[in-house]
């Protein structure tokens, strides 16, 4: 499992591109759309976490085991959100898809599905994983509902997986695709992309 820490996912209608310290202000402009720091059921950077929230990705980038994106829409440049590749293991060849969001107006767009589909191929077919986990909020039925959109099998809750910034004890439900489903879940992708 060899691959670059920085690579560009290119798309149609979006691309992945890396994250760098001076993206703080577009960042936040896009979690500004919606106020979406506000959220209680994920960790989505504010005024006064963006430069934190940054440094934990670029932190994870550095020790191998994290490759964030921006989200950018490719007719303007516009910064829509962003995503990242975490709890990469090399030696198993698996990792997770997280860390996802979207400014407010970019959302039901179809940016999202892209975005995971420029992921899950560049996961399966350049990194050569044998499996892709997805962890959600169990409160957070409509991430839930999205993951289970783009072709992932539900395995169960993980119990208190993580304390949430106002304390409270998040149960977390785990998602994945093996490589044996890749072909399948692409085709589906495909074909909902072209819709």
């Amino acid at each position: 499992m060899s691959f670059s820490l920085e690579p560009v996912l290119n798309g149609n209608t979006v691309s992945l591109q890396p994250l760098h310290v001076s993206d703080a202000p577009r960042l936040l402009e896009a979690a500004s759309d919606g106020r979406l720091w506000e959220m209680q059921l994920t960790v989505i950077p504010g005024p006064d976490t963006v430069e934190q929230y940054i440094a934990t990705a670029l932190a994870g980038r550095a020790a191998g085991t994290v490759m964030p994106f921006l989200v950018v829409r490719n007719s303007d440049g516009l910064v829509l959100g962003s995503t990242r590749f975490w709890k990469v293991d090399r030696s198993n060849r698996k990792l997770e898809i997280g860390h996802t969001w979207l400014r407010q107006s970019a959302q039901r767009s179809g940016a999202n599905t892209e975005a995971k589909f420029l992921l899950l191929r560049h996961a399966f077919e350049v990194m050569k994983c044998v499996r892709v986990q997805f962890t959600t909020d169990e409160l957070n039925a409509n991430s839930r509902a999205a993951i289970l959109r783009i072709g992932a099998t539900q395995e169960g809750i993980v119990r208190h997986e993580r304390i949430m910034p106002d304390g409270r004890k998040r149960n977390s439900v785990r998602f994945s695709i093996i490589d044996s489903e890749w072909p399948h879940v692409s085709a589906r992708l495909v074909e909902k992309m072209m819709r």
